[in-house]
């Protein structure tokens, strides 16, 4: 990589006494930057100016470098000569983009993220977490590891008691033929619609209380007894499948695909089993209830075993990460979920890592915030208090199809997409949906028209091997920022940010347009060369976009 043969030059002038941190100015100060001889001067306590003078003198002399000249208080702005950009771009065609991470290289990574409940309606929450693990995972194995993307789902629990409470309320009884009258495509609003009335119960009454309380020991009862005969059976199972495949469905809509779905009734034993193997060392009993206390480790305490005896979300927590470390001796597992359970990862990843230290090590907790809409969109809550993912789809696909009403492809989805990963992860996200669909603005479908116009270059163009051993200014800029781009890459890698590629993409496509304005491909003496440099860009582009798990469509 260019970069990584510039560092190596600096640092050989420099003495290899400090790391070299390279910066990309405004073109007009070079095409590179770094500030090591103010860390050396720091260091050593002499003027900055004297050391660069000499870093500067020394690197001169090297056929990759073109100028190097001092500036402010001891700042080296560096050129590079167009024979260099020329072979950077020759390897790029050739050989492909290089992004291997030491951190993921040969690593078994295990991702997990989405995370639904089977008995609720999937929210927008739902929706942002899977593009960001998409893209998370994607960011991984470009980095040389084997990813694995499984999620996890609480079909057992209060919340699954709340919905079975409010289903057999609404069906009349245990009759589980009464279920064959819900139409297939209003299955997953109606389960939701259940849910939110079992919560309201439960909340207002507390006779409901006590009757949802029973029902969820009963539902413990029969994913443990694998009964399937009774009536009350019938129902659970009857919508937990509806719920599943309501989560293929959307997720099939995504381009989203797990190689498995750990529901919380497979992991509830293993973790009860393992928490009561540890109350004296790790746990404590408490009431009736088995519990970790936090408060030793600068957390707080929390219940992992219920006074009923029954499983907290905290011990099938620590039952799935026994189960994934089973199935698939994981390196590192990557957990991405909202900021809200933060503290509470905490105090499960620490319970483990008292007798599991390693697997504790290795987990890492990504969180990001709540997800809001904006734009002037005005959609109707159906959950309770959160907007359902499926309406978001289809509010942004009406939009998109406004935009585009002679578009014969659906944009809708991309522009979800980037609309939520070209924010950084952690801050509430502010997703503004009519800016999302902008063919003007900073969204997934001008991506997606970038990549078709430089199609459309190059099927009228034919590629040869000749190149120009000069750049002109247009083409040197352009082929700087295609150059720019496996910096880039190997930053969002390290960092887990796909926010990094995501602005980059938009970017250097507004830099192609720039050149492209400017400069004719088709029928000119430098046709070779810019064909080449279109050719880069598109892969570039391509390569980016795969990883935020955004189409290329050929034409739009």
């Amino acid at each position: 990589m260019l970069t990584d043969k510039l560092k190596e030059i600096i640092e050989t002038a420099a003495g290899n006494d400090s790391l070299v941190t390279l910066t990309r100015p405004q073109k007009q100060f070079g095409h590179f930057a770094t500030n090591i001889a103010m860390k050396i001067a720091k260091k050593q306590g002499v003027n900055p100016r004297k050391v660069a003078d000499k870093i500067a003198a020394s690197i001169i002399d090297n056929d990759m470098i073109v100028k190097a000249e001092v500036a402010g208080p001891g700042f080296i702005n560096i050129t590079i000569s167009d024979s260099v950009w020329l072979d950077e771009l020759k390897r790029l065609l050739e050989d492909g983009i290089t992004a291997k991470n030491p951190t993921y290289d040969g690593k078994v990574i295990v991702t997990e993220y989405s995370d639904p409940n089977p008995f609720k309606e999937l929210h927008i929450g739902h929706l942002y977490t899977t593009v960001i693990g998409d893209a998370i995972s994607n960011l991984i194995k470009v980095g040389g590891g084997e990813v694995h993307k499984v999620n996890f789902g609480g079909d057992v629990g209060m919340h699954v008691a709340k919905a079975m409470w409010a289903i057999i309320k609404h069906l009349g009884g245990e009759l589980p033929d009464k279920l064959t009258e819900v139409d297939e495509a209003d299955r997953p609003a109606w389960l939701s619609a259940r849910y939110v009335e079992g919560s309201s119960a439960f909340e207002n009454s507390e006779t409901f209380q006590v009757e949802i309380r029973d029902l969820n020991k009963r539902i413990y009862k029969v994913v443990t007894d694998k009964d399937h005969e009774s009536d009350f059976a019938k129902i659970y199972w009857t919508c937990r499948q509806w719920s599943y495949d309501y989560f293929d469905s959307f997720y099939a809509n995504l381009g989203t695909k797990f190689e498995r779905y750990y529901p919380e009734s497979e992991n509830a034993a293993l973790g009860a089993e393992t928490v009561k193997s540890h109350v004296g060392d790790v746990y404590s009993e408490s009431d009736g209830a088995i519990v970790f206390v936090g408060e030793k480790h600068g957390l707080h305490t929390r219940v992992f075993i219920n006074n009923q005896g029954l499983p907290t979300y905290e011990a099938k927590d620590i039952g799935l990460a026994l189960a994934k470390k089973r199935d698939y001796k994981f390196d590192k597992t990557v957990i991405i979920t909202g900021n809200d359970i933060a503290e509470y990862m905490k105090v499960v990843v620490k319970s483990l890592e008292q007798f599991e230290p390693e697997l504790a090590k290795g987990t890492i907790h990504i969180t990001h915030g709540q997800v809001k809409m904006s734009g002037g969109v005005k959609m109707s809550s159906r959950l309770g208090n959160v907007l359902s993912a499926t309406d978001v789809i289809g509010a942004v696909r009406k939009l998109a199809q406004e935009q585009q009403p002679d578009s014969k492809v659906d944009s809708s989805i991309a522009a979800i997409k980037y609309g939520f990963l070209k924010q950084g992860i952690g801050p509430d996200v502010i997703f503004d949906a009519k800016e999302s669909v902008s063919l003007e603005g900073k969204s997934g479908p001008y991506l997606q028209y970038a990549n078709a116009r430089a199609n459309s270059v190059l099927t009228k163009t034919t590629l040869t091997d000749e190149i120009s051993n000069d750049l002109e200014t247009d083409e040197s800029e352009l082929l700087r920022k295609i150059a720019e781009y496996e910096d880039i890459l190997r930053d969002a890698i390290n960092e887990l940010a796909p926010h990094k590629v995501a602005l980059y993409l938009y970017d250097l496509a507004q830099t192609f347009n720039r050149f492209y304005e400017k400069n004719r491909v088709i029928d000119d003496g430098r046709s070779s060369l810019r064909a080449q440099l279109v050719k880069a860009y598109q892969k570039i582009l391509q390569h980016g976009l795969k990883i935020l798990n955004i189409a290329t469509p050929e034409k739009m």
